[in-house]
């Protein structure tokens, strides 16, 4: 068969580079090969084990894809002939391609030094369904977990299986929970929510082994301590699947991602590259980057499905800004660019500011949060490098706020003159909105500096 454009893979990214695709040349054949039936929403992929109760109740719709008339393959793409322009499926059909756009995502890391991960009951948090279907189904009988691995998936599957009863032990070889993204005192709240909440944490410590005969038994820590269980959740972060496209000859940088310039174009003509699989810069530095995220896979599958015909100088991606927010049961923690660390760690003379009010006006109101927002500000120029949220669901969208203030540039000056609406129900007090606040405190820093 033929198509104009032909994607492989369909989650997150590969769902967007189809839509936008095909809404920007309607007349053009789109198409997906993807291996799964029914496809996840990424995102919600812990929560399938508590909050939403089944994988069922987490499914990124075809419905878009079907109404603006997408193709739709269940298969495997097991080869790509870029000379001819062909892939060749597991069922042995053979696509023949005028673009081309590689979105396989990512897969969990399964560290390959450690001993007893092959036993029964240690598992993994892919985004495959009827994997989680059949972990979730084995959860009914087994009680004591340990999950290795404190970054945001970790921390989301220990307190949903927390929720449901579970006796939970996370284990994190760095100083604090979430460590990676945010920076002392966030991380020391957010570990602080986990254990109020009944979760075990021991951080500063690894895992040296997972014990057992057959099944899990317990796992044994690098300073001797074991301790007992019943299942493993190996939660060490994701790799990017670069297979088909290694073998296909595309150029692989030295993180394992697929190289591909602003445009998404990769090293070989007419392919295209979106998602957990391709390279990320970092959006302040210009390094490369190994950021994975949904948000980012989404951005990066519009601006390649938007250049394949035709290149814009205005439709580019410039760099992963880093947009993480989670939740620890009603509490709310964001950030978005470099934390303070990070910055200076690269060289940047910073100034930070924060401040803490209440996401409502009166703070009498019911379902009102404390709510902190600290900003990470260039010292030389006043713009904005980063930002740190805690709140209550406002959070989400502040932290998304910052990220658009950090992609255009915007410095103290700008932030501190910006139009705000409120509402006593919705928002912050115009008098003591906290992003604001946070710009003045950073602002007299600066003058005083």
């Amino acid at each position: 068969m033929k198509t104009d454009v032909l994607i492989i893979g369909g989650s997150a990214a590969g769902l967007v580079a189809a839509m936008t695709a095909k809404a920007n040349n309607p007349k053009m054949d789109i198409t997906i090969v993807r291996k799964e039936e029914t496809v996840m929403i990424p995102c919600g992929i812990p929560y399938i084990f508590g909050s939403v109760k089944t994988s069922n109740n987490n499914i990124l719709p075809d419905g878009g894809l079907n109404k603006l008339g997408v193709n739709i393959i269940i298969d495997t793409v097991i080869k790509i002939d870029t000379n001819n322009k062909m892939c060749k499926t597991k069922n042995d059909k053979d696509i023949e391609y005028s673009k081309l756009i590689i979105t396989t995502g990512s897969i969990p890391i399964m560290p390959s030094w450690l001993e007893g991960k092959n036993l029964e009951n240690v598992f993994v948090i892919p985004k495959e369904k009827t994997y989680l279907d059949e972990f979730h189904k084995k959860l009914d009988e087994l009680n004591k977990i340990v999950v290795v691995g404190a970054g945001f998936i970790g921390i989301e599957v220990s307190d949903e299986l927390n929720k449901i009863g579970k006796d939970v032990t996370v284990i994190e070889i760095l100083p604090r929970i979430l460590g990676l993204a945010f920076d002392d005192i966030l991380a020391k709240e957010a570990e602080e929510c986990l254990i109020n909440r009944g979760v075990k944490v021991n951080i500063g410590i690894g895992v040296k082994k997972i014990l057992g005969n057959n099944k899990v038994e317990g796992v044994l820590l690098n300073n001797g301590e074991i301790i007992k269980a019943d299942c493993v959740i190996l939660s060490l972060g994701y790799k990017p699947e670069v297979t088909l496209s290694k073998e296909a000859g595309l150029k692989i940088n030295e993180y394992g991602f697929i190289e591909v310039d602003q445009y998404r174009r990769t090293s070989e003509k007419d392919i295209f590259a979106a998602g957990d699989c391709s390279e990320k810069r970092d959006f302040s530095t210009g390094k490369l980057s190994k950021t994975m995220l949904a948000s980012t896979a989404c951005a990066e599958a519009r601006v390649a499905a938007m250049n394949l015909f035709k290149l814009s100088t205005v439709k580019t991606f410039r760099g992963t800004i880093g947009i993480y927010f989670t939740a620890i049961g009603d509490t709310a923690f964001g950030v978005a660019g470099l934390n303070k660390g990070q910055a200076e760690k690269e060289g940047f003379e910073v100034v930070a500011g924060s401040f803490k009010g209440i996401d409502r006006h009166p703070g009498k109101l019911d379902d009102s949060h404390s709510q902190m927002v600290k900003l990470i500000v260039s010292k030389e120029n006043g713009v904005i490098l980063g930002g740190e949220v805690i709140g209550g669901k406002s959070a989400g969208e502040l932290t998304n706020a910052i990220g658009f203030i950090i992609q255009n540039n915007m410095t103290i000056n700008d932030l501190i003159l910006s139009q705000i609406g409120t509402h006593p129900m919705l928002t912050a007090s115009p008098a003591g909105y906290p992003l604001i606040k946070a710009a003045e405190i950073v602002a007299k820093t600066l003058r005083d500096n």
